[in-house]
């Protein structure tokens, strides 16, 4: 095959590859992305898809498609945790109901954050829909069952050689930069890059396979279930997989089991499915099983993020407990912070200096991430202990009499029914960790301060508080086209690759300003004013003027990636060169 010349090159098809691919094309780049596996994910994985990936997936053109086979909001709505399955006379008592991801599109901080709702689909069904919108963007571009094998770097850019595993020929493409979103299976290696912190704490099986549950699962507005089993002193993790019917009526499941480590069991499918039916107590119920996977939790990140001009996104860079939903949603968050910065300093609208920005901001938040998923974990082990699953002095039917205190209703059991009811109430931080997900912001020489302090936060996980201090993400509000016109969220004004600055009603200044320097530095940068009663969008439930944060003759600039990146609290003398030098500054221009 003859050799290639591309800006840049994807290593890695999954989440966050095909999603880098995407938005390249839709800044304009060309990528080529190369895939050591024939196809997508054959595994159901992650499944959460949280707000912020949502508006991702709107930009690339795919959220329609996704929410049309996801599950529908009424049955994402709830978690719950039980005591047993099936097989006992108690199995199946439900010991907590939990709202989760915003309760279905009913919780209205989460309708206040974004114009879109979070979902669920696991990467078995949206990797396929990834990977078709990249091919439409990008056709012959999208190469699965092409391995990256070996890469140099230098000053000028990036020589990897690719083998074609269908035919096994080799060959070369030149690239000015690399994003790697491998998994860490080859790129990282050959850098020599650690992966660092809470290493293989728990084994665990996932068991994916076609079941009729429709007569022994409660609740069909509950998406994860989590049942306590006594019989195995352990607890598993049910999640409907669909397609088509969710909830009760799934068509398809996975079940998680927990195993020791390096327990031999797990190397047997035979053994592995008898564990299965005996844990959920199902003796010999139809199943049929697709596909069993072993896998170890792990909390790690990379000892760093990029080297020259190579970058690792997605588990390349980091790896999550699967507690909380962030693994996969925080690598589109990666490529979503990079793809503009590489796509600005291609097009000559940035200094390379900016791709420097890309570890100090991104590490921050997956800190958080990893720290708030391991902390998820270790909550469930904890009330593991607390109920005595997982006690080796206590028989079966003993542990069965202990939880049936939390259902009996008598009056000596009141205080261990209401101690249980906040043991879970502990558990609601996983599923409405809102600020984690949403609320994360930046600092890095991409954002320049303005002096003030953050907002006070009484529950920094929990509670997202909207802001347009520079290095948050730019607030959600509905806004007009004229009175009565066409309604559009602010967060849909930014367009691909382009900055935008948001004026007040008597901003006209700022946005004088804002063509000037567009001309001045040849800079894709749009202006418009937003007020109650005038401006080019109307605020009409003064929404957008709650959150602004400043004046009528204030303004805020908002970069590509809808993270606010400077801030003016009202009008300034010289407005176009304070304009100009807050944007050389963020881009790193000389």
């Amino acid at each position: 095959m003859a050799d290639i010349k591309v800006p840049v090159l994807i290593v890695g098809g999954g989440g966050a590859g095909l999603t880098a691919s995407m938005l390249f094309s839709t800044l304009g780049v060309d990528s080529l992305l190369v895939n050591s596996l024939p196809t997508t994910s054959t595994l159901p994985k992650a499944h959460i898809l949280n707000q912020r990936a949502m508006e991702i997936m709107s930009d690339v053109g795919t959220a329609n498609e996704i929410y049309s086979i996801s599950t529908p909001p009424e049955q994402f709505a709830y978690t719950a945790v039980y005591a047993g399955f099936s097989g006992h006379e108690n199995a199946g008592r439900r010991l907590a109901k939990i709202e989760c991801w915003g309760n279905g599109g009913r919780d209205l901080d989460w309708v206040a954050a974004s114009p879109l709702l979070s979902t669920n689909l696991p990467q078995i069904r949206l990797e396929p829909i990834l990977r078709k919108r990249a091919d439409e963007l990008a056709p012959g571009r999208v190469r699965f069952h092409h391995e990256l094998i070996a890469f140099e770097q230098n000053t000028e850019g990036v020589v990897a050689t690719i083998i074609d595993r269908d035919n096994g020929k080799e060959y070369t493409v030149h690239s000015e930069y690399l994003v790697a979103c491998d998994g860490g299976r080859t790129v990282g290696r050959i850098l020599g890059v650690e992966m660092q912190g809470v290493r293989r704490y728990a084994s665990q099986v996932s068991i994916h396979m076609s079941t009729d549950f429709s007569k022994l699962a409660v609740d069909d507005d509950v998406l994860i279930r989590w049942h306590y089993i006594p019989e195995i002193s352990a607890m598993i993790v049910m999640v409907p997989m669909g397609p088509g019917k969710w909830g009760t009526q799934s068509p398809e499941w996975v079940v998680h089991l927990n195993y020791p480590s390096d327990d031999p069991r797990t190397f047997e499918d035979s053994k592995v499915e008898e564990d299965l039916r005996f844990a959920l107590g199902i003796g010999d119920h139809p199943i049929e099983i697709h596909k069993i996977s072993s896998w170890a939790a792990e909390g790690i990140m990379a000892d760093r993020f990029a080297e020259g001009r190579v970058f690792l996104c997605g588990d390349a860079a980091h790896k999550h407990p699967p507690t909380g939903g962030l693994g996969l949603t925080s690598g589109m968050h990666d490529v979503q912070n990079l793809t503009w910065k590489i796509a600005a300093v291609l097009k000559g609208e940035a200094g390379p200096d900016l791709l420097s920005t890309y570890e100090p901001e991104r590490r921050s938040s997956i800190e958080k991430n990893v720290r708030r998923s391991l902390e998820n974990s270790q909550q469930w082990a904890v009330t593991s202990t607390a109920l005595h699953i997982n006690d080796p002095e206590m028989s079966t039917e003993m542990k069965w009499q202990f939880l049936s205190r939390a259902w009996s209703g008598k009056p000596e059991d009141e205080a261990f029914a209401k101690q249980v009811g906040e043991m879970m109430a502990v558990h609601s931080m996983e599923f409405h960790e809102q600020n984690i997900e949403y609320g994360y912001t930046y600092q890095s020489t991409a954002v320049i301060p303005d002096g003030t302090s953050p907002q006070h936060n009484p529950d920094p996980i929990r509670i997202y508080n909207m802001s347009t201090r520079p290095g948050h993400p730019l607030p959600h509000a509905w806004v007009e086209l004229g009175q009565g016109g066409e309604r559009l969220s602010t967060v849909n004004l930014v367009q691909p690759g382009r900055f935008l600055l948001i004026a007040g009603e008597e901003g006209n200044e700022w946005c004088r300003a804002a063509e000037n320097v567009s001309k001045d530095l040849e800079l894709p940068l749009d202006a418009i004013r937003i007020g109650h009663t005038s401006g080019d969008l109307l605020d009409p439930r003064l929404t957008w003027t709650r959150v602004r944060e400043h004046g009528p003759q204030g303004a805020i600039l908002v970069r590509p990636d809808r993270f606010i990146a400077w801030r003016s609290m009202s009008t300034a003398d010289h407005a176009t060169d304070v304009l100009r030098d807050a944007l050389t500054a963020i881009l790193h221009r000389s």
